[in-house]
């Protein structure tokens, strides 16, 4: 007599409702009117960190030279040009630390420049992009991680902050999990 298939165990913990389909952008105008910010370091944070205070690892900033591929500054959102000075450094974009308080490498231009205006998305991304919400707490919302083209970083974002539980989205590179900008609601 043959035997029954074994039956599944229920889950051992609820798993949490997935919030509304993403994917990637169609093209052309988006379907919807989020107003969105994007957000780059403050302009007194980038100040200090080129005047010599420690990054989030306690050390100063490394200075450098841009090869003027792959060095975006996080504060003017736009590409180091070849050949000018430029700062390596920690950084940590939560308030406090917890177990999901990632760090990591970022960019800054080592001379003063203009801190990009909020309201344009930024146009250096050139490779696909990690867009995730973060809850009030500052921890990752799960179910929410997203890599992306990058003409659908705005889009994706916009849609995740539709949800109301989600406080800020966090732009991340999609290939080294590099700290880009933070997307919050317009």
């Amino acid at each position: 007599m043959p035997r029954p298939a074994p039956s599944r165990p229920a889950p051992s913990r609820p798993v949490p409702p997935r919030s509304a389909p993403l994917g990637p952008a169609p093209l052309g105008p988006a379907p919807f009117s989020a107003a969105v910010k994007f957000v780059a370091l403050p302009t007194a944070e980038v100040e200090a960190l080129r005047a010599g205070e420690p990054d989030a690892y306690g050390r100063a900033a490394e200075r450098s030279t841009s090869d003027g591929a792959g060095n975006p500054c996080r504060h003017c959102l736009r590409m180091i040009p070849e050949g000018a000075p430029m700062l390596i450094l920690a950084h940590r974009p939560f308030p406090r630390l917890d177990p999901y308080a990632e760090t990591g490498p970022i960019f800054l231009c080592a001379d003063p420049c203009e801190r990009a205006p909020e309201d344009e998305a930024p146009a250096y991304l050139r490779f696909d992009a990690l867009v995730k919400a973060y809850l009030p707490n500052d921890r990752i919302h799960y179910c929410t991680g997203r890599i992306v083209p990058p003409e659908a970083v705005a889009e994706t974002a916009a849609r995740l902050l539709e949800d109301p539980a989600n406080a800020y989205v966090h732009v991340r590179s999609g290939r080294n999990n590099c700290y880009q900008f933070r997307v919050e609601r317009g």
